[in-house]
This record gives C-alpha cells, structure tokens and sequence, in this order.
C-alpha cells in the first residue's frame, strides 16, 4: 500500500526559491502598507487648511489630530486576535475597506468632532492591516530572506507618508482638503477586488484550525505553483499549548518573558522616534534654521530609516536577529546623545540625523520582522498587533513628553541626552529576548 504522502508546511516554504505568486504576495502586502502610510499621515497635510478653513485653533484642533493614533491603537490590539479566530485574509481585507471607507467620508465631515470620529475609525482600519500584512507575509517567505522581505514590505509606510505630501500638493489647490480624502479613500476601495482575487489565506492558520487538507493543498499549491497529490497531509512544527484564547496564548507556556520583552522594546524605539519626528523640525528652527532648511535636515531622519530598515533586514537573515536588532538601538542611542553635545550650527547636524533615522528606525522595523517568529499560528497575529497596539502607547507618550521639556525650559542637549536612556532599554530588552524561546517545545501538528 502507498504510504501518504506527508508536507512541513514550512520546510516545504523554505526548501523552494519564492515563486512569482509569493512575490505577488509581498507586492499586495508593500502596497496594502503603502495605503496604510497614505491614509496614515495625510491629516497632516491638510491639517492648515481644513483649520483655516472652519476657523479652528491648533489647540481645539488636537483631538482631531490625535484620534487617529488612538484608532490605530484599538484597532491593533483587537486585529490580531479577530485573524488568529477567523483568518488573515478575511481581517485584512476588511480593515483596508475600513480605512478606505472612513476616509471617503471623511470628506464630508462638516465639524471638527465628525472629522475627529471619522479619523478614530479610520485609524481602526489603519491599525489592524499593517500586524496582518506582516503575519500573512511572514508566513508565506522562506526563513532564509524572511527578515529582508518584510522590512522591505515595511518601506511602503514611508513611502506612502511621504507619496501623502505630493498628493496634497497636487489636490489641494484644485480640489482642496475635501478631493485629497476622496482620492486617499478611494484607492483602497478599489484595492478590495484584487486582493479578494489573488490574496492567500495563511496555509498554517489553516492547518492549525484544522480546516480540510485538499482545501491547504489547494492554496499552498496556488502560491507555491506545486500540485499535490489528494492523500497528502500536511504538518507543521507548532508548540504545545495550554490555553486557546489568542491573547492568553502570550502570557502562557513561556511566552510572557518574550512578549514583555518585546512590548518594553517596541514602546521604548515608538518613545524616541515619535519625540525626534516631532520635535526635531521645531528644534532645528528654533536654532536659527530657514523652514525648508529645517524640513530637509529632519527629512534626512526618515530617509536613514528607510535605508537602514534594509540593511537591519538584510544582516538578521545572517546573524543573531536579536543581536543586530540590539546593535542598532544601541548605536541610535549614541548617534541621538551625539547630537545632543554637538552644536546645532555643526556641519555634522545632517550626518547625525541620518545615522540616527538609520539605527533607531532600522531597529524598529527590524522588531516588526522578528515579531511573527516569536510566536506559534495559533496567536502570530495576536502576538504581532498587541506589541504594535502597546509601542502606539509609547508613540503618543514621546510627542507629549517631548513637548513638556520644551515647555518646562529644557534645552537642545538635555532632551536628546535624555533620549540616549530608552535606547540603551530598548537594546537590552531585545538581547534579553533570544533567551526566551529556549524554554518552548516544539510538537508536530498535523492536518
């Protein structure tokens, strides 16, 4: 009798070089979190005209401009348990309609408050696609490039933040503050169909759900490009687990230590990188620097983490990724308090930005790829999202901190010397990390 044939889900991932439906996966994914960074920032853009136009102070104005960051707060750490219990795709799709939606309608707020209710759902929408984006795709790369694919998938946040300001460039003289959100929304409206259409469900989630083998066969064989034969059966190595709600699943059989450390880490890289973005354009002009002047040397900040987001992708696929992931905090801690003793009129102002863009945010996107493999399916996206939900907590305390040390007379140097401390936690926190996964057995569950 022919014996059944018999898969690793994983093992069969990573044996093969990606196939073009997996490449279609990740340019889905790149241009999923593209939206997300276009939807994200441009209330930051229209932010002057839709002020000048309802005569609305900055100060009434701040609710509106924060409702987002707590949307995306929400809906990160509801996302991640909704796809671990329902699917990826399903979640996914769902929360691109979310933000698109929300986003059209922002269109035809006429007070400030239906504008700041609009932007919280909004915000709902836009926290939960990027933890599903980076779990679907984690789950679909071979483990050999996977840290490089996903911080490459993370670029499109800042390539869609910065695509935002074009657009307002373009849209607002014509069609104002109203065609810029019709436009922002739109996009992913019409996103929806091709992602219904060429979007995989994650073949381990449906493994671990026990979902039907041909159906498995059937959606890894699409990505994979591979027929298999009907009596397959697949497997993969899942640990043992002794709870089933996915949010429970992070504080049991081992994973607290992890997911605390992962928690601490994220809020403390948010903390610093959401103080410099900022403040650093303010401190810079106040220093005696033209506007353009300002907005160029803080750009650099975004454009170092661009590139290091790569490069911190590129060296976890080859050594310890907890290690470089520490590295680089660390030396974005020494970069930042460089900055602090230097001089702003310094000629090395430009190089210090950049290579503090480069650690500190190719640190952080660095942890968003090594999230998912620091928990099994059952809670991956649960694990991703609540770590993304919690660092959103840090985000918000850096913009606010940042501006009650300016207010209370705290100088250049002291702020961002004080700055060079989360770093130096942050680091510590992901090295302690690789001690975690030692203590997690690893059984085979098979479908």
């Amino acid at each position: 009798m022919k014996p059944t044939a018999s898969v690793d889900i994983k093992a069969f991932i990573d044996a093969r070089k990606m196939s073009a439906y997996q490449w279609l996966v990740l340019v889905l994914c790149f241009a999923i979190v593209t939206l997300d960074g276009l939807d994200t920032a441009v209330m930051g853009f229209v932010a002057p005209v839709v002020m000048h136009d309802w005569n609305v102070s900055r100060a009434a104005f701040g609710p509106v401009m924060g409702a987002a960051m707590i949307g995306l707060a929400v809906g990160a750490l509801t996302a991640g348990p909704a796809s671990d219990r329902i699917g990826r795709k399903k979640i996914l799709i769902g929360s691109v309609f979310c933000f698109g939606f929300f986003s059209l309608l922002c269109a035809l707020a006429q007070t400030p408050f239906q504008l700041m209710a609009l932007r919280f759902l909004t915000g709902l929408g836009l926290g939960a696609a990027m933890p599903n984006s980076t779990t679907l795709l984690s789950e679909y790369v071979p483990s050999r490039s996977r840290s490089l694919l996903l911080t490459i998938m993370f670029t499109g946040f800042n390539f869609g933040s910065g695509l935002g300001g074009f657009v307002a460039a373009e849209l607002l003289p014509t069609f104002g503050w109203r065609g810029v959100f019709v436009f922002c929304g739109t996009l992913p409206i019409l996103a929806i169909p091709v992602l219904l259409a060429f979007l995989p469900e994650s073949a381990r989630l449906m493994l671990v759900r026990r979902v039907d083998s041909r159906r498995i066969a059937n959606t890894l064989g699409r990505v994979a490009g591979h027929v298999f034969p009907g009596d397959v059966r697949f497997t993969a190595p899942e640990p043992a687990l002794s709870v089933k709600a996915p949010v429970k699943m992070l504080f049991a059989d081992g994973y607290a230590f992890s997911t605390l450390m992962l928690w601490l880490t994220y809020f403390m890289g948010l903390l610093i990188i959401y103080l410099l973005t900022g403040w650093l354009p303010t401190l810079i002009r106040d220093a005696g620097f033209s506007v353009a002047r300002a907005a160029t040397i803080a750009g650099l900040f975004q454009l170092g983490g661009t590139v290091g987001a790569v490069v911190v992708g590129f060296l976890m696929d080859r050594m310890d990724r907890n290690i470089v992931i520490g590295t680089a905090y660390l030396l974005g801690g020494v970069f930042i308090f460089s900055l602090g003793l230097g001089s702003m009129q310094s000629a090395l102002l430009p190089v210090l930005v950049t290579a503090a863009g480069f650690c500190m945010s190719g640190a952080q996107t660095g942890l968003n790829a090594l999230a998912p493999s620091c928990y099994p399916t059952r809670s991956r996206a649960t694990g991703v999202s609540w770590m993304l939900g919690i660092g959103r907590l840090g985000g918000i305390l850096g913009s606010i901190v940042g501006g009650t040390l300016l207010s209370l007379g705290f100088g250049f140097a002291t702020v961002l010397s004080v700055l060079a401390l989360p770093a130096v936690i942050a680091a510590a926190a992901i090295v302690t990390n690789r001690l975690a996964l030692r203590f997690i057995t690893t059984p085979v569950v098979e479908a």
